[in-house]
C-alpha cells in the first residue's frame, strides 16, 4: 500500500489531539483561574534523511501540547470574603489530589470545608506557610487580608479584632518550570519524576472579594475547533483518496 495512508494518519493522530486540546479549553472556559494549553504542531519529520537529488514526497507530522498560557485572566468582583485573586505571577499553593506534595493554580475561590480546612471549588486543600492545611475555628467568621493572611473574627465578640490564623501559601514561578498535567493543575518537574516545591514568595499580593477567570477567548477557541475539526475531515479524505489509488493500481496490475 502507498506510504500516502500512513503519513495521512500521522497528520489525522494531530488533528485530533489538536481538537481534545481545544475541546478542553472551551469547557473550561467558566472555570476561575484556569489556563488555557497551547497546542503546537510541528514541521513535517522525514523518516530519514534524502539524498540532495531526491524529492522526499512523503513526511510524516507530529503534534504535541507544548504548555500552558499563563496570561492573566480577567478580574470579577465577586464581594465574598473567601474569594481571592493572585496578583502579578503568584500562585496558590494546594495540596495534590493524591496527598503527595504541591499544586499550583489561580483558581481562588476558597470555602471551609466540612472538616473544617479550607478548600477551593476543585476542593483541593490550601496550604498554609508551613506547608500544611488551614484548619479553621468552628463557628468562626473568616476574612482574607491582600497579603494571603487569614484572619478569623468570634461572632461571640464582635468588639474584638480578628486573628491572624495562617497566612496562604503564596509562591512565584518566575524561573521556575512548570508542567501543566491533564488535570490542569501546575507542577514543578524534576528529573526523578516527584513534583518539586516552589519557595514562598513574601511579596505576593492578592486582590480579596474577586476572582481571576479563565483566560480562555472563548470566540478564538471556537474558531480554533472548526479549523481542527476540517483538518480532521480533510486527512479522512486523503486517506480516501489513497484508498481509490490503491484499488486503481491493483485493478491496472491485474490487467497483464
Amino acid at each position: 500500500m502507498d506510504r500516502l495512508i500512513y503519513t495521512a494518519l500521522t497528520a489525522m493522530n494531530a488533528a485530533m489531539d489538536r481538537q481534545r486540546v481545544v475541546a478542553n479549553n472551551l469547557a473550561n472556559a467558566s472555570t476561575p483561574g484556569f489556563r488555557q494549553e497551547i497546542f503546537a504542531v510541528t514541521p513535517a519529520v522525514l523518516r530519514q534523511p534524502a539524498p540532495a537529488a531526491t524529492l522526499e514526497a512523503r513526511a510524516l507530522a507530529r503534534g504535541n501540547v507544548r504548555g500552558a498560557d499563563l496570561r492573566a485572566g480577567p478580574v470579577v468582583e465577586t464581594g465574598s470574603p473567601l474569594d481571592v485573586a493572585p496578583e502579578g505571577a503568584a500562585l496558590l499553593a494546594f495540596r495534590a489530589p493524591d496527598g503527595q506534595g504541591e499544586v499550583y493554580s489561580r483558581r481562588g475561590d476558597l470555602k471551609v470545608s466540612p472538616t473544617g480546612l479550607i478548600e477551593n471549588g476543585e476542593g483541593l486543600l490550601v496550604l498554609g506557610e508551613s506547608g500544611a492545611p488551614i484548619s479553621v475555628p468552628p463557628g468562626f467568621m473568616l476574612s482574607i487580608a491582600p497579603d494571603g493572611t487569614v484572619l478569623a473574627r468570634n461572632p461571640a465578640a464582635p468588639e474584638a479584632a480578628a486573628e491572624a490564623i495562617d497566612r496562604l501559601r503564596l509562591v512565584n514561578p518566575q524561573g521556575s518550570a512548570l508542567a501543566k498535567g491533564i488535570d490542569g493543575l501546575l507542577r514543578v518537574p524534576t528529573p526523578g519524576g516527584a513534583p518539586g516545591v516552589l519557595p514562598p514568595d513574601p511579596t505576593a499580593r492578592l486582590t480579596p472579594g474577586a476572582l481571576e477567570m479563565s483566560n480562555v477567548e472563548t470566540a478564538e477557541t471556537l474558531v480554533a475547533m472548526i479549523e481542527a475539526q476540517r483538518a480532521f475531515e480533510q486527512r479522512a479524505r486523503i486517506m480516501r483518496t489513497a484508498g481509490e489509488l490503491d484499488e486503481a493500481s491493483s485493478s491496472l496490475m491485474s490487467l497483464r
